[in-house]
């Protein structure tokens, strides 16, 4: 296998397990240690879990991190448009050469035993990271957290948990006290924890879990405080008043999770530079993003066209928010979803800020909901649906109706992965 592109070895790990999702940690454990257990080898690491704003909180994590000049790892899944975005080694995505070795590393050293795709790829990004000098490491959680395979870290510096809801029942519970719970499994022992707007429900779980660690939790509410006022955003803990500019992340909610983001930096001491570059200098793609270049933008040049991969009822409702507080203009909704998701709870909240939906099938997606499963969802939800065979068909329908309309495409981060692929 040596020499083989990273998308080969990628497709030969798909076939090692059976399931795309398996939640434990001993087949992580057993190839961890084939690896010399790079875990233990991590710059000081930062363990981000959450059902919402876990990327946009380590997106501006990063920012401010870096405006002082440090080195940061990153990892997040999933990816967009190609797996190499998942995994930054100092500051820049990992290169072509470096992701072959290490998947070939985990592949041989795993052998045929069953392992997941993202347990096997955890494991190459933690390689690839304990052997690139750094200052952090930041870790985002797939799924849950409690057995994910990024929960492999002993002692982080810091743990954090961003707004947990309703999301992924069939794996983590069917109540949020459960959901949370799982969220709650990458607290340690004495580690401190930044906690982001709870449910009370979800909370008292949190707390519970930290109280039984020892850890000492940094909540939302109780320890730090955020908000808009006059078009600046407003962040207050025990060491004072910070007066921001507003993120530049699109969307009300990003205001919490750039709380998040400050209380983490604050934290770890960091200074002015910092906490005003986590707001004004995060990059996150596919969140309320503005496509105004690109094949897809030049084919609805008139068009003003957003792409969200938000994909539950939380996102939905901050995404209707969103819509909301923009300057009135008919808006026009494509649409894919993944068929173990909430359809009805996303897609309520975007009734009343929306003309139309248009139902996509996410294209090379076994897991998508069909375009007239969706449609039919959107008119149950109040919204004028119709059906498109594929992305550009949508585009010319909306647009020849309507040339100037504002155009979102939403509903699934696979979706967001192929319109960007497809605008280039």
């Amino acid at each position: 296998m040596s020499g083989a592109g990273s998308d080969i070895i990628l497709e030969r790990m798909m076939a090692l397990h059976p399931k795309i999702i398996d939640l434990t940690l001993d087949r992580v454990w057993r190839l961890l240690e084939a690896l010399g257990n790079p875990q233990n080898d991590l710059p000081p690491v930062i363990h981000i879990a959450g059902t919402n704003g876990k990327g946009s909180t380590q997106a501006m994590i990063r920012a401010g991190l870096e405006a002082e000049s440090s080195r940061v790892h990153a990892y997040t899944s999933p990816h967009l448009a190609r797996f190499h975005e998942r995994i930054r080694l100092a500051g820049s995505l990992i290169t072509e050469d470096a992701l072959s070795t290490v998947l070939d590393e985990c592949y041989t050293a795993n052998g045929s035993d069953p392992i997941t795709y993202f347990e096997i790829t955890t494991c190459a990004a933690l390689l690839a990271m304990a052997r690139t000098p750094a200052d952090y490491t930041l870790l985002e959680v797939g799924l849950g957290g409690r057995l994910d395979a990024t929960n492999v870290v002993a002692r982080p510096a810091l743990t954090i948990i961003t707004p947990v809801s309703i999301d992924h029942e069939q794996y983590l519970g069917n109540t949020l006290a459960k959901i949370a719970f799982e969220k709650a499994g990458i607290i340690k022992r004495g580690v401190p924890c930044i906690v982001g707007p709870q449910a009370d429900e979800a909370l008292d779980v949190i707390e519970e879990v930290a109280a039984r660690h020892g850890a000492p939790v940094i909540a939302h509410g109780q320890h730090w405080h955020v908000s808009a006022e006059r078009g600046r955003m407003i962040y207050q803990d025990e060491s004072g008043l910070l007066d921001l500019p507003l993120p530049n992340l699109p969307g009300a909610h990003q205001i919490e999770n750039a709380g998040a983001a400050i209380a983490a930096l604050r934290h770890l001491a960091k200074g002015d530079l910092a906490t005003e570059a986590a707001v004004t200098r995060a990059e996150w793609p596919a969140r309320m993003q503005r496509l105004d270049r690109g094949a897809l933008a030049e084919a609805a040049p008139r068009a003003e066209l957003w792409l969200d991969g938000g994909h539950n009822a939380s996102a939905g409702q901050a995404l209707g928010r969103h819509l909301a507080s923009l300057p009135p203009r008919p808006t026009h909704l494509i649409c894919g979803m993944l068929n173990t998701k909430d359809i009805g709870g996303y897609l309520r909240p975007l009734a009343t800020e929306a003309s139309s939906l248009t139902a996509l099938s996410i294209p090379g997606e076994a897991n998508t909901l069909p375009a007239e499963v969706t449609a039919a969802a959107a008119e149950a939800a109040g919204l004028t649906a119709h059906v498109a065979p594929d992305l550009r068909a949508a585009l010319a329908r909306i647009t020849a109706e309507d040339p100037e309309a504002r155009i979102l495409i939403c509903g699934s981060l696979y979706l967001a992965g192929h319109v960007m692929r497809e605008n280039g």
